[in-house]
């Protein structure tokens, strides 16, 4: 039986129809994003992510569709100007998905972080030792794909990773986050220190061949943020798409992911609200009418205030209604 072809199409669109798409792909999104895009989302068979450029990639077997949907809204919002449709053959396109041998098949410890981009939920960030002979197992598991998961597929199989798969989380309430942030202690560094941290608490303890970590800064950006740290992990790896280049990367990233999801869960359930993800307008919403109901205390115990939307929530308390 033959397969239906996965096609990918690129689209570009005006700020009008971005918006549209923003609002219409908000419960849609991913919990990691690509650099430089606004979102990206799972449409049924689609992968759709959108620039900050206006640029629109569709890919997937149902990839036409989607884009036609969001060309005739481009042609309706913006009847005068020309339309940008791009389709790919991708055949060509399959040496994207080349794997680094040398990283992929070997005794690896990978780190990945999530809860970056989130207003409210924790930060968390993991590293995971997978040996080569755990390959196999973690590729039926469909942890090669990890990022085409929905959070059910997550909460499913990480309990079957964790009982094989060696690994050490550091969850970061909001609250100690903004303890930590300031002037001289940015989201980055943040980061860089918790990495560290989980990556020694590994090393210390499994005989590796490789250190992996999706990179979010360039080396010497990454070891200048540990300068005052005492004992710092080297002999780092860092690579662009991590989790398609390590299973380690790949297991640190939904082992990180399962954990934010508890958390953020539980928060929502205390507070008795089903908390969006992100930190869209609906962030903002959701902000607003918590501290109407709790106080600015309880928004820095549960949100990162450093976070723009804290000021769009001021302003959204300081409207005056209308009559």
């Amino acid at each position: 039986m033959k397969k239906n072809p996965t096609k990918t199409i690129t689209l570009k669109v005006s700020d009008n129809t971005k918006e549209k798409m923003v609002e219409y792909f908000e419960d849609k999104k991913r919990m990691k994003t690509p650099a430089y895009a606004v979102f990206q989302a799972d449409e049924a068979d689609t992968v759709v992510t959108l620039y900050e450029s206006g640029k629109v990639v569709f890919q997937g077997i149902s990839a036409d569709i989607d884009a036609s949907m969001w060309s005739q809204m481009e042609k309706h919002l913006n009847p005068d100007k020309k339309l940008e449709l791009k389709k790919s053959d991708n055949e060509k396109l399959k040496k994207e998905k080349t794997v680094n041998p040398a990283l992929y098949n070997c005794d690896a410890i990978g780190s990945d972080e999530v809860g970056t981009g989130d207003y409210f939920g924790p930060l968390v960030v993991s590293a995971a030792f997978v040996k080569k002979e755990d390959i196999p197992f973690l590729e039926n598991l469909g942890v090669k794909d990890s990022k085409k998961m929905t959070d059910e597929k997550i909460i499913q199989i990480v309990p079957e990773i964790i009982k094989k798969i060696p690994y050490y989380s550091i969850c970061l309430s909001n609250k100690e986050y903004n303890q930590e942030y300031g002037e001289n202690m940015n989201m980055n560094k943040i980061k860089a220190v918790l990495h560290n941290k989980v990556l020694l608490n590994l090393a210390s303890t499994h005989k590796y061949e490789k250190i992996i970590v999706d990179e979010f800064a360039k080396p010497y950006v990454y070891y200048n943020y540990l300068k005052d740290v005492s004992n710092v992990q080297r002999g780092i790896t860092f690579t662009t798409k991590g989790e398609d280049a390590s299973l380690a990367v790949a297991c640190a990233s939904l082992i990180s992911r399962f954990i934010f999801i508890k958390k953020f869960n539980e928060l929502s359930k205390e507070l008795g609200i089903i908390l969006p993800k992100g930190a869209g307008t609906k962030v903002d919403e959701i902000g607003a009418s918590i501290v109407k109901q709790y106080g600015f205390d309880k928004l820095n115990e549960i949100a990162k205030v450093s976070f723009k939307n804290t000021e769009k929530i001021k302003d959204l308390l300081n409207e005056k209604p209308t009559n």
